[in-house]
């Protein structure tokens, strides 16, 4: 996840987009960052996957299930089901933005049998040419409190390794869906 080589966005590149979508009020018991995933896929093969707030085990590894209550707009609540193997079974997460124009999703989590209180995440993604094809760049920034008993900096490790994994499979699946288009063509 590097941060050099940006197309397409009319020159506003990474810190611009970061500025627009990801400015964030952190408390001084929290912490925020932000990841950075280049996907050698279009933004809207990308985006026809993260928009499913409904069914985000489609590029979420550690997601089995998910249950929502209520439309898919703004407020509607999902219950996730979390695979064995992390500290936790279930997270009850609220959409706070489903931007189709400008290609953000955020959400909140609201409840669930884990630590992570107070969490929200953004994921914008952009147009970018990769290798002369179109690509996109995929932001995720987070914003958590630290638990009781951990520090800022195993707090942020946890998440940016849960988030690195969901941003790698996002561009695995995307790269084949696009490899698949190409050929279908």
């Amino acid at each position: 996840m590097s941060g050099n080589g940006y197309g397409g966005g009319g020159g506003v590149g990474m810190e611009g987009y970061i500025r627009r979508h990801h400015r964030r009020d952190v408390a001084e018991n929290q912490r925020s960052s932000h990841l950075v995933q280049h996907i050698k896929a279009p933004v809207h093969l990308v985006w026809s996957l993260v928009r499913r707030f409904d069914q985000p085990q489609k590029y979420k590894p550690f997601i089995n299930r998910c249950v929502v209550r209520g439309n898919l707009e703004v407020g509607t609540v999902r219950e996730i089901g979390v695979k064995s193997g992390l500290p936790a079974t279930t997270s009850m997460e609220r959409l706070e933005l489903l931007d189709e124009e400008e290609h953000v999703l955020s959400i909140s989590i609201v409840g669930g049998d884990h630590r992570l209180k107070n969490y929200s995440s953004i994921i914008s993604l952009h147009p970018e040419v990769i290798d002369g094809r179109p690509g996109t760049m995929a932001i995720e920034s987070f914003v958590v409190d630290v638990p009781e008993g951990n520090t800022k900096d195993e707090t942020c490790f946890f998440v940016e390794a849960l988030i690195k994994c969901n941003l790698k499979s996002l561009a695995d699946i995307s790269e084949r869906l696009a490899a698949q288009d190409r050929t279908n063509h």
